[in-house]
């Protein structure tokens, strides 16, 4: 049903089963036609280009961003080319004179882990993580944390990138965090566009955000924060589209910042990738494609999957090496957790040589699921060899 969006791609890799769109997603035929429409913009425009995308563009995804997560803020979304960027930008906002503390996960993507861990290295914060696992008690375990002292910051995911588990408890952690000074962040990039995600709640609390590189079907180039309304940071790290609509304002001895989301912008980027995730956020709106419709057309392909692989009675790939064994507490893709590295690289490219990609993150091996899969698509006769 939804193969018809993905031609190109589907052509290009026609003799592979490809279960790696948690990373790398299939792009709709759209997004090629989104870049042409960019190269013909920036030849029409020229030295009005910025003009024109901050009046058109920009505002058209974030109206569909905000109402995909229901935040009812489109003018608090603001845009950079890679979340590492928003990171950086967020933990400018802290005073680094005074030692800030930090609380996460044991399980943050390396936007975040890397360079909270370097900050770590040099003694100019303090930082805790909580263990995910179990997860049953992952909630608790992490309210308990927050309560124990008042943190600076306090970031985790929605979906946890190495092991799938997805905190269905957010608005409880939220309440929990009772400082107003305190800084919530959560990391949306594997549940934006997979999980249905309603912050109407928590919108007016807490940084979220994600990007076009996974789900959002656009490829690189272009992740976006939605900035809680009454926010008056000052971000450090800061570029020159961070007061955009002030531009024509005198100088004052005082950097200014704009009063919505755009306070959190950088600088100069390439675009292009932004009118991509416009062309698909505009395709699924077309044709009334929703996140709850993605989100069931994933499970029902899920649970496909382990049937096929039930029948195949590997060793290591069963439902018994499931990280996460409800469907109910699993994002987009699946992780058996195998028993060392090696063995786990060894499969990987044993399936790589049956044209089936995975991808694995130490001794976890990850099958992504999405919309250009059809339950006959699954073949892993291959296991019955191996």
């Amino acid at each position: 049903m939804y193969k018809q969006f993905y031609r190109r791609f589907l052509t290009a890799n026609a003799s592979k089963q490809h279960y790696t769109c948690h990373s790398h997603y299939y792009w709709p035929d759209v997004t090629r036609d989104a870049m042409l429409e960019y190269w013909e913009d920036s030849a029409r425009y020229v030295d009005d280009k910025w003009t024109h995308i901050f009046s058109h563009a920009v505002p058209q995804v974030q109206k569909e961003i905000s109402g995909i997560l229901n935040t009812g803020m489109p003018e608090q979304i603001v845009f950079a080319p890679n979340t590492h960027e928003l990171v950086a930008r967020l933990l400018s906002c802290l005073d680094f004179s005074a030692q800030p503390a930090i609380l996460s996960t044991d399980s943050e993507f390396h936007s975040f882990n890397r360079q909270i861990n370097r900050l770590n290295e040099t003694g100019a914060i303090t930082f805790e993580q909580v263990a995910t696992q179990p997860f049953d008690t992952f909630t608790t375990r992490f309210i308990d944390a927050i309560k124990k002292r008042r943190w600076d910051m306090i970031f985790l995911s929605q979906v946890f990138f190495n092991s799938g588990y997805s905190v269905s408890q957010l608005d409880q952690i939220v309440e929990a965090a009772d400082n107003a000074q305190t800084l919530i962040v959560i990391d949306g990039y594997h549940g934006f566009m997979a999980m249905p995600t309603d912050l109407s709640r928590l919108a007016h609390r807490v940084f979220y955000l994600g990007g076009g590189y996974k789900y959002a079907q656009a490829g690189e180039g272009v992740c976006f924060a939605h900035v809680p309304k009454a926010c008056k940071q000052r971000p450090v790290y800061t570029g020159w589209f961070a007061e955009f609509g002030e531009l024509h304002e005198p100088r004052s001895d005082q950097v200014n910042y704009a009063a919505d989301g755009m306070r959190f912008a950088g600088a100069t980027m390439d675009f292009c990738a932004l009118y991509r995730l416009r062309a698909v956020l505009s395709l699924f709106r077309e044709h009334e494609i929703t996140v709850d419709k993605i989100y069931a057309h994933v499970k029902a392909i899920q649970a496909h999957f382990l049937t096929h692989l039930d029948a195949q009675n590997h060793p290591l790939l069963n439902r018994d090496n499931l990280m996460v064994d409800d469907p109910d507490a699993c994002g987009h893709f699946l992780t058996f957790n195998l028993p060392d590295e090696h063995i786990t690289e060894m499969l990987a490219q044993f399936l790589r040589s049956h044209h089936i990609l995975t991808d694995y993150r130490g001794n976890r091996l990850r099958f992504g699921f999405g919309l250009y899969h059809d339950a006959e698509d699954i073949d892993l006769a291959c296991l019955k060899h191996e």
